[in-house]
């Protein structure tokens, strides 16, 4: 009974530090994944005089012509904003973490990054 109670006590204590474990980790993979596209921006930019609108559609179609990769699609929401119209152009990525996931209790929320670098998200020191 008494190792019974040990083992409780500590599940009780290693599931939540690696679920936190979890989150981090998939937080890191969609930062990594939202910079390769801010840096494949940059890349068209150049290329096109001007952002493009889709991730996934392929550079002839106008897109970047690059796989979101099915962990991050599996918890994250991306969605791109561009503005070609204005000067400097824009362009604005976010992951929103999906409900109904483990990735859903994140604190970090959701994660922003622009052509410019600049990364915010719900929650300060998450980048």
């Amino acid at each position: 009974m008494i190792a019974v109670a040990i083992v409780a006590i500590l599940a009780a204590i290693a599931l939540p530090a690696y679920s936190s474990y979890l989150q981090r980790s998939r937080r890191a993979e969609v930062q990594s994944f939202m910079q390769d596209v801010i840096a494949r921006q940059q890349h068209y930019l150049v290329d096109r005089r001007a952002y493009s609108d889709s991730i996934t559609n392929a550079p002839a179609a106008g897109g970047l012509g690059m796989t979101v990769p099915s962990s991050v699609a599996a918890v994250y929401t991306l969605t791109m904003t561009t503005d070609n119209t204005v000067k400097p152009m824009t362009v604005s990525l976010s992951a929103a973490p999906k409900s109904g996931t483990a990735q859903a209790s994140d604190s970090c929320g959701t994660l922003v990054i622009t052509q410019a670098g600049d990364k915010s998200a719900d929650k300060a020191g998450c980048w």
